[in-house]
């Protein structure tokens, strides 16, 4: 064949320009979903350093303090409180 393939930067070539001729209307969108992947990634890293460390949360912060409660068992399960309900 010649010189023309004599190493790899032809072939990166033709694959970047079909790229860019079928993927083009895509590239946006792609790149969108790239940069709030990393986001996402970025802030998930970072809370889990944080995990360990006593520091308020956000909705502490803000205001709003932690509410106590009891769980309550759903209707119709057995917990000793009286009869079996029918079937």
């Amino acid at each position: 064949m010649g010189r023309l393939f004599d190493g790899p930067w032809p072939i990166v070539i033709i694959i970047i320009v079909a790229l860019l001729l079928f993927a083009a209307p895509k590239l946006p969108g792609m790149a969108r979903s790239l940069g709030q992947s990393m986001r996402i990634l970025k802030s998930e890293v970072k809370e889990m350093k944080n995990d360990g460390k006593d520091t308020p949360s956000s909705s502490t912060a803000s205001g709003e303090q932690p509410v106590e409660g009891k769980v309550i068992p759903p209707k119709g399960t057995d917990q000793g409180n009286g009869p079996a309900p029918r079937a």
